[in-house]
């Protein structure tokens, strides 16, 4: 029978056939929200062809996946050491060293019950957001290390800056320090084992998260290790936005300045940012790691800041990161200051800040003036425009890029971390943050963030009002699809 019908029509009646099998799976079966599958569907109709293609490299569903395994002993230490700290916390037993953490004490429970964290409280913080400051300090503690470094980011690039941060890797391998280098396969795609000779000889050890199956095609293309941490001697941690190329030094005219925003920290939060260094290294090179190694090294105790490192990714249904935000946003009684890259809010979170505004908190959001992905910057836009009519206040940063992560309640809590406000962090990449209870650090962000002011013109009410008809247009469309950015 099919031999009789021409090839044109039989072609197109099993792409019918086959889009109409894929819309029943992301309906039935997959379970994604309304406005994420109604936007998968107009794409696989829209672009029969195309849309297939995307669909298999866009919107796998890990989640069922056990990625990060413990093992049974593992999972009976660390479990029973966080029900005992949630269990002193919630009867009044736990002892708080500042007056912040005990008034945030159920975010704190939050990030220990939803999210697995552990809270730690005797920490010190330093905060960085030039990128030559912060890649100047880590390269000092590369130089310094005794016995091990443990280091992966999103993106390291082949440039110069690139080139000089693995060398001084392969410098301390050569000296018998144990480094392990791990890197995203796709942010990091500049980067692989011939670029890395001398490091592998010099005894280094790397891995790369996700790598392709095939050279040109990566199936697992849209789920990233997004995580930028460093751990120097097991006492030395870093967490935050930066990457390590030229950009983030300010070296690319494109970008200019490289607004951004990490932290060096000290204390027993490190063994949380090691842990979840040693969860992904353990996935990635398949090298058999005990966890509770990233407990035994001695800490550089310095300082009396509470922090929790709170993590998240497409293995869980979990959005622990996503999870905390929203209780900072909705707990918060003056303020809230936001600064991201990328506003692409799914409703909760939306809802959430607008909710807040409207509750008379001061609402304050700051996004960058240029976009370095177009369809991102004009649903950030949009967004944001809805934002600014519930009177939350926006802010366009001039002075180059802004790229930092941060939130800041009240000048009592903030979060630094690798997270954007945007649904590709929330459901899609491993992200890692550091919850910090310490009014002093939440105030001294409060005051960079009104530091970024004076470099930013506002976005009012009036000004959005303004906008051409082809803004609005790009806006309609991105927001359109803004569910599978």
């Amino acid at each position: 029978m099919w031999g009789d019908i021409p090839y044109f029509t039989e072609f197109i009646t099993t792409l019918f056939i086959v889009n109409l099998l894929i819309a029943f799976t992301i309906i039935f079966l997959e379970r994604k929200n309304p406005s994420a599958a109604l936007a998968w569907i107009m794409i696989l109709f829209l672009l029969p062809i195309a849309g297939i293609v995307l669909y298999f490299l866009f919107s796998q569903n890990i989640a069922r996946k056990k990625i990060f395994r413990l093992t049974s002993s593992e999972e009976r230490a660390l479990s029973e050491s966080l029900r005992i700290q949630l269990e002193d916390i919630k009867s009044g037993n736990f002892s708080f060293v500042n007056p912040e953490a005990e008034e945030w004490k159920d975010l704190i429970h939050l990030n220990g019950l939803y999210g697995g964290s552990f809270y730690t409280q005797n920490n010190s913080v330093s905060i960085l957001t030039g990128g030559k400051h912060k890649f100047r300090s880590l390269m000092r503690d590369i130089k310094n290390a005794k016995s091990s470094i443990n280091i992966m980011y999103f993106i390291i690039k082949n440039d110069a800056v690139g080139r000089r941060f693995l060398q001084a890797l392969t410098q301390k391998a050569r000296e018998g320090v144990e480094v392990r280098l791990l890197l995203d396969a796709m942010g990091s795609r500049q980067i692989n084992d011939r670029v890395l000779g001398d490091f592998i000889r010099a005894g280094g050890k790397r891995a790369y998260f996700f790598p392709p199956k095939l050279k040109f095609i990566n199936v697992r293309f849209n789920y990233r290790n997004h995580r930028k941490l460093a751990v120097i001697d097991g006492s030395i941690g870093y967490i935050g936005g930066f990457n390590i190329a030229r950009e983030y030094l300010g070296m690319k005219k494109k970008f200019g300045f490289w607004r951004d925003t990490h932290l060096r920290v000290t204390g027993n939060c490190v063994h949380d940012i090691n842990a979840r260094f040693l969860l992904d290294w353990r996935f990635a090179s398949k090298e058999k790691l005990v966890l509770s190694q990233a407990f035994y090294s001695d800490v550089i105790d310095g300082g009396k800041s509470g922090v929790q490192i709170v993590s998240s990714g497409p293995d869980s249904q979990r959005v622990a990161v996503k999870r905390a935000y929203m209780k900072m946003i909705t707990s918060a009684r003056k303020n809230v200051y936001l600064q991201t890259p990328y506003f692409v809010p799914d409703e909760s979170i939306l809802e959430s800040l607008k909710m807040a505004a409207q509750s008379g908190v001061d609402v304050r959001i700051m996004i960058p003036c240029m976009p370095d992905h177009i369809f991102v910057y004009w649903a950030t836009y949009s967004y944001v425009g809805e934002l600014i009519q519930s009177g939350g206040r926006a802010y366009i940063y001039n002075n180059g890029f802004l790229h930092a992560k941060t939130l800041m309640v009240d000048g009592e809590v903030a979060s630094v971390g690798s997270a954007n406000f945007d649904r590709r962090s929330f459901v899609l990449n491993f992200e890692a943050n550091a919850i910090i209870y310490d009014a002093r650090e939440a105030r001294k962000l409060e005051a960079i963030f009104e530091k970024d002011m004076e470099s930013c013109h506002e976005l009012t009410r009036e000004l959005y009002a303004e906008r051409s008809l082809w803004i609005r247009c790009k806006e309609g469309v991105a927001r359109l699809l803004s569910d599978i950015l």
